[in-house]
């Protein structure tokens, strides 16, 4: 891969911590993993993305960190880390980590230290307010579960911000300090081995706070300074940004007015994410089609990072009250399966019913799409969510590797309980089940995985819909770029299809399919390309020189 590696790569998350426990204490750990790189390497991706790792109270599933320059002990140690970094770079993955930096643990030592004296060093590292503050209950995150964004502090004798919980006291980005010492976090991590940095919450690392004022302005020269620091220490390392914000406001995050991409390398895209949701919902591409055609222009190096499934739950707060309601009504009927009136808290396979087919055309249509595709641990093997969790611990239980105990994932009490029961308990659903099965959904993704691949196009070249008529249901969209083009067709309705591609036909140096849902005949002269139900194929239509 080369400095742009990102282009071409495939992203797996996973919570260490219920990947694979190797000590016997109930809590995967990063020797764990090490012991599972054999079955990622397998799978075809080649980047990982590690959620929290700091240690921690625990009280918000490690984004609540306590020293920024260590593990939690319970996954391992430093030296466990950096193990984990070589095993996992002979192999070819590369490793980024999770950066959550727009707040701390209240038990975090420059906090404890902040609210002790106002003559504390670390004082002005947080927002402070003398006097309660008239957007108190403004700005919640987390609705229902949050009562308001300024706390008072008895010992502090002073109301503090936190855009999150109230044990997530925010940083002061005002403060130059607190930016230098981001800087050194940052190198800190890349000097050890990581690739980059998953940063969470970027629209609040750079928002301005003060007291009583909503509208706080947004510091972007902050990106632009961070990517130029870590990309000294590391030419290619990458910064992978969350921020759900308005479409017009997602180019500010890539790079400046003069259209250098001087910022943030990717960005995950939330408005594709609802879209898509909203197709497989409404059995129509439409959705998809608009956002592919409006989507803001990039600077040249900007990447999308596309996703079905996350962490956390599937936001659709950028869709209108109609369409969440279509959503809601397809894969999150009961109140149990929703969360803070906006998301989703599933995993895909519960949510399409089960439904082999349309699970497959769903991973098809998200990984062809512009960008890089993120995959969720266990959607490979179609894992589904225990509602009787809490929140956005549903879809957060430990991966189903076996029929052994607790699936494999640990012989001792889980750190948090194994999906045991029904159709998507661990004895139906496991890594070693499919493994034996060539026709299992992980072979499936084995296949998918690998023949993308083989088309870097989809990654670091554009992507068009092809605008004609076509039946009800069919997204034909192509991939350009300087290793050539590819062809995509894809039904999101059960009915079976003839698709007229016979303009495309000139276009083309013996063209070929190179993956489908089933055995179709050959593309022809592209005038009577056919397509069931839930049906999808790949057609390569020219190979490039590069």
């Amino acid at each position: 891969m080369g400095e742009r590696w990102y282009t071409e790569s495939v992203i797996y998350c996973l919570d260490v911590e219920t990947f694979q426990d190797s000590n016997g204490d109930g809590i995967g750990d990063f020797q764990g993993l090490i012991s599972r790189l054999d079955y990622l390497t397998r799978l075809g991706i080649n980047c990982l993305w590690l959620h929290p790792i700091h240690p921690t109270p625990g009280r918000d599933d490690g984004y609540d960190a306590t020293d920024f320059y260590n593990v939690d002990p319970r996954l391992g140690t430093l030296g466990d880390f950096a193990e984990l970094l070589h095993e996992a770079a002979n192999r070819g993955i590369k490793v980024i980590i999770d950066l959550v930096v727009n707040h701390t643990s209240d038990e975090h030592p420059w906090f404890q230290s902040a609210v002790a004296s106002k003559d504390s060093p670390y004082r002005d590292w947080f927002v402070w307010a003398d006097k309660e503050p008239a957007d108190r209950f403004q700005g919640m995150v987390f609705p229902g579960e949050q009562a308001e964004t300024w706390t008072y502090h008895r010992r502090a004798r002073a109301w503090y911000y936190h855009r999150f919980y109230d044990f997530q006291p925010d940083l002061n980005f005002a403060n130059p300090l607190v930016r230098a010492e981001i800087k050194k976090i940052l190198a800190f991590w890349i000097q050890l081995g990581v690739a980059g940095f998953r940063m969470d919450a970027v629209p609040f690392i750079i928002e301005l706070t003060e007291p009583g004022r909503s509208e706080a302005p947004m510091d972007f020269d902050y990106l632009t300074e961070l990517r130029q620091h870590i990309q000294w220490r590391r030419g290619d390392a990458v910064l992978l940004a969350e921020a759900n914000v308005e479409p017009e406001k997602l180019p500010e995050y890539f790079g400046d007015a003069g259209g250098s991409a001087n910022r943030i390398h990717m960005l995950f895209d939330f408005m594709l994410n609802g879209r898509l949701v909203l197709a497989l919902a409404r059995q129509n591409p439409e959705p998809v089609i608009e956002w592919l055609k409006t989507t803001p222009k990039l600077p040249a190096g900007g990447q999308w990072a596309t996703f079905l499934r996350n962490h956390d739950e599937i936001d659709l707060s950028r869709l209108t009250a109609e369409q969440r309601e279509d959503v809601f009504e397809q894969f999150g009927p009961d109140e149990d399966m929703r969360l803070y009136d906006r998301g989703i808290r599933r995993r895909l396979g519960p949510m399409l019913g089960g439904d082999r087919s349309r699970l497959e055309l769903a991973y098809s249509l998200q990984f062809t799409l512009r960008g890089t595709p993120v995959l969720r641990y266990g959607e490979e093997i179609g894992m589904g969510e225990d509602l009787t969790q809490a929140g956005r611990y549903a879809i957060r239980t430990p991966m189903q590797w076996s029929y052994a105990t607790n699936g494999g994932f640990s012989d001792a009490e889980p750190i948090r309980p194994v999906i045991s029961k029904g159709e998507w308990g661990f004895e139906q659903v496991n890594v070693t089940a499919q493994r034996h099965d060539p026709a299992s959904l992980l072979a499936w993704f084995e296949r998918m995985i690998r023949t993308l691949r083989e088309s870097p196009e989809v990654g670091n070249g554009t992507c068009a819909c092809v605008d004609q008529p076509l039946p009800p249901g069919v997204l034909v969209h192509r991939a350009d770029g300087p290793t050539g083009s590819m062809l995509f067709l894809h039904n999101l309705g059960t009915d079976d299809v003839t698709v007229d591609l016979g303009n495309l036909a000139g276009d083309t140096d013996h063209p070929n399919e190179v993956f489908a849902n089933q055995e179709y005949d050959e593309v022809g002269d592209f005038t009577a390309l056919r397509l069931s139900g839930y049906g999808y194929r790949w057609i390569r239509l020219r190979r490039g020189a590069a």
